[in-house]
């Protein structure tokens, strides 16, 4: 109780004095929609159908469910590129709920079950992914005070796959029938060096047919992200012999050369930025060396950049080789003994840029769904699993887990189920939305 109640305090205090510290990957767009009547109206009469409202009812009454199945899938460790865990129990959780033609895990780890419409046809998605960003050994035990949870990866995106399961449970429980297919997924790899190797899998020649992807992910009710922000990261490796920093000195230091690119990189990406579209850049990870007093043979950064427009990022990488390139140079021209160091930059991450045009039925379904509930639409460009479809033009948007929360990818990451069942709603209204209520 102790250490609860120290948690909970270190959470207000952190909150009241660095709420800069909360700011999220994803960031507002200031596009307007204009918003076809048609798709109202759609939607006007989903919600008043009988088993829509049916469906509605249950899942604010089997909250507690939800809320129980988020806790045990949170306990469940899913680091990265070892999400095997948490995989096989949501695979299990899916099957018990029924009203499935088939659940799978794929080659790459992903989980998909598929529940078939009346019609066929045409495939409909509702994904969340499965890994977090700890490490194996993190201690992911929930601590639960009133109607708020607190622990690593309980929001980003464990919140996601609780809800695909209370989606699954609602249209059983009515009875609801689509027209089109709708798989079910937990994808991998969404997180960090993940880069998205989940859903890259699943567009690639050896993944099924998707002709609409919805993804659960960050944000509030009302988020509708149908521009991707694309990112590439870099691992740079300066290499030497290395050796006793007196007995051995006047060897090419590998930190020095680091060092030295790292300055000219951000000289030359400083100015680079301060102008056109949007794009960033961040030396995010570095390392090297055995001891204080050892020339190291060995210095690693990893760097991550991202722009709203692909030749944006291509231009950084030039800028980013020919600042390492400078800093080798430089130190194996002062060197005084030894071979010269050697650079290695690899690409250790590639998520494309995209927009979809806001007038596609998919993304003026998920607007007209929002104001059914009374509410804005929020836009939103970001790096999520729908980064892939929207890059290859396919329907896609990434939709808000609801509720309330903070300080994700943190220790001390929590969600607040304040009306969490209405995104659960919401995401229900939108894929039958999307997939066609049939008849039957």
């Amino acid at each position: 109780m102790k250490r609860f109640l120290t948690l909970t305090w270190m959470l207000l205090v952190c909150a009241c004095i660095a709420p800069q510290l909360m700011a999220q990957e994803d960031e507002s767009d200031n596009t307007l929609v204009a918003l076809n009547p048609r798709y109202e109206k759609e939607i006007e009469a989903l919600i008043n159908h009988v088993k829509v409202k049916q469906a509605f009812d249950f899942i604010k009454q089997s909250d507690a469910q939800t809320i129980k199945d988020h806790i045990y899938l949170t306990e469940i460790e899913a680091p990265p590129f070892k999400e095997d865990k948490r995989a096989a129990a949501f695979a299990e959780m899916l099957k018990n709920e029924g009203g499935l033609d088939s659940v799978w895990i794929d080659a790459e780890g992903n989980v998909l079950a598929l529940r078939k419409g009346a019609k066929g046809g045409k495939v409909v998605v509702l994904d969340a992914h499965l890994d977090t960003v700890f490490p194996e050994g993190t201690d992911v035990t929930v601590r639960v005070s009133g109607d708020t949870l607190f622990a690593p990866g309980v929001g980003d995106d464990t919140r996601g796959l609780s809800m695909v399961l209370a989606v699954l449970r609602a249209m059983n429980e009515a009875e609801i029938q689509t027209e089109a297919d709708v798989l079910f997924v937990g994808t991998v790899g969404e997180e960090g060096l993940g880069d998205l190797r989940g859903v890259k899998y699943l567009f690639s020649e050896n993944g099924p047919q998707i002709d609409s992807w919805i993804a659960i992910d960050g944000g509030d009710l009302g988020r509708v992200n149908f521009k991707a922000l694309g990112s590439y990261r870099f691992r740079v490796v300066f290499k030497g012999p290395g050796g006793h920093s007196w007995g051995a000195f006047g060897l090419a230091n590998p930190h020095h050369a680091m060092a030295a690119g790292i300055k000219y990189f951000v000289d030359a990406a400083d100015a680079y930025t301060e102008d056109g579209p949007r794009t960033s850049y961040n030396i995010g990870r570095m390392g090297g060396g055995t001891s204080v007093n050892s020339i190291p043979f060995e210095s690693w950064a990893e760097i991550d950049m991202r722009s709203i427009r692909p030749e944006r990022l291509d231009d950084l990488e030039k800028v980013l080789r020919e600042a390492m390139q400078k800093g080798l140079e430089e130190q194996n021209a002062i060197r005084r003994r030894g071979r010269p160091l050697q650079l290695e930059v690899t690409m250790i991450g590639k998520r494309p840029s995209g927009e979809l045009s806001p007038d596609l039925p998919l993304i003026q379904r998920s607007i007209a769904a929002i104001e059914a509930f009374g509410m804005e639409a929020s836009y939103t460009r970001g790096s999520t699993d729908s980064n892939i479809p929207i890059s290859l033009g396919i329907p896609a948007v990434t939709i808000g887990r609801g509720g309330e929360g903070g300080w994700g990818h943190s220790l001390l990451e929590w969600w607040a189920n304040k009306d969490g069942y209405q995104s659960i709603q919401y995401s229900l209204l939108l894929l039958l939305s999307e997939s066609g209520l049939s008849a039957k």
